[in-house]
């Protein structure tokens, strides 16, 4: 296995938005910074699973799709290409506290060496909250959906979603302008959403079937897919033929690899302090791998705990340096 031998100032572990824009915030200080990330491209699940979702809540970012905002992100993080080693596809697998307080990591492609680490892996790895009734799973991808690659795929057609929380309500509203129409279906009649979605959502041409459960899904060659819905608390059924359906019950999540490198967890998400570093010093954390009191699990909330951990871990590498005052300019 190659050594990489050069000594670096900080190991950025995740390449989404929030670990690309800490790497950015960490060119800025003049930190000698490499990025890691598993995936083969930067931008994490917002570049993976929502590249047509729309994002809100970025300040000064106006509502776009996730794909631009990972766009937006890599022209930022790049005015510093020189300066700084992203490496993609590549899994940090071990992580060993050296008695000179540096650290070693250990990848699926090599050993390297780093004087602070700052762990930006999300909600780890992920998978989507499966429909709770059996169902042919020939249907995935084809008329059965977790996920929205191009909206366009859905143009002009009849779709039912499923679910009650932000993403649902936020593909139903991205969805409503181009599919031929849109029902959203939960099985209670209050949602989940932010206030404001809501609202849009009550005033939209969507479909609001509730409080309804899917029972069960059939596929008509010929008719297109039947969902079977039952009332709740109730023996009243109906049916439901679109053309697709959508699914959107959240996701489950496993950051085990953070037990395995021996940091310290609550809930399997990794304690910071106001520093957002570790009980392992040297060792910081930001985003949705984290918690501490009155966590807020926002892209919005990880970009500010960026510039938090890098101060401090800049101010301890770099004593003699201060630190910024006030935002800072690259010019």
């Amino acid at each position: 296995m190659e050594f990489d031998e050069h000594l670096y100032d900080l190991t950025v572990i995740g390449g989404g938005p929030v670990g690309m824009f800490a790497t950015f915030y960490a060119s800025m200080r003049n930190l000698d910074t490499q990025l890691i990330e598993s995936l083969p491209e930067l931008g994490g699940q917002v570049a993976a699973l929502y590249p047509e979702k729309v994002i809100h809540d970025v300040a000064g970012f106006v509502p776009a799709k996730g794909a631009e905002l990972i766009s937006n992100l890599k022209q930022q993080l790049f005015e510093f290409k020189d300066k700084l080693v992203i490496r993609c596809d590549e899994e940090v697998l071990e992580l060993e506290k050296q008695l000179d307080e540096t650290f070693v990591l250990k990848t699926s492609k090599r050993m390297t060496h780093t004087r602070s680490v700052l762990v930006a892996i999300g909600s780890g790895a992920f998978a989507p909250r499966p429909l709770a009734v059996g169902y042919d799973h020939g249907l995935d991808n084809q008329k059965v959906f977790y996920f929205v690659k191009q909206v366009a795929d859905f143009a002009n057609k009849e779709i039912a979603i499923a679910g009650g929380g932000d993403a649902a309500i936020d593909w139903a509203l991205t969805l409503e302008p181009v599919a031929k129409r849109v029902h959203l279906i939960h099985r209670r009649n209050k949602f989940r959403g932010l206030e404001a979605s809501v609202d849009r959502l009550k005033a939209s041409s969507v479909d609001l079937v509730t409080p309804y459960n899917i029972k069960q899904v059939i596929d008509g060659p010929d008719t297109g897919l039947n969902l079977n819905l039952q009332l709740a608390k109730s023996e009243e059924v109906r049916t439901l033929t679109v053309d697709s359906l959508l699914v959107n019950y959240g996701f489950t999540s496993d950051n085990h690899i953070l037990k395995e490198w021996g940091l310290p967890l609550e809930r399997r998400s990794l304690v910071v302090d106001e520093n957002m570093e570790t009980a392992i010093s040297g060792i910081y954390g930001i985003g949705d791998a984290v918690t501490y009191p009155g966590k807020v699990k926002l892209i919005s909330a990880g970009f500010g705990e960026a510039p938090t951990a890098i101060n401090h871990l800049a101010e301890a590498l770099y004593p003699e340096r201060k630190q910024p005052l006030h935002s800072t300019s690259i010019a």
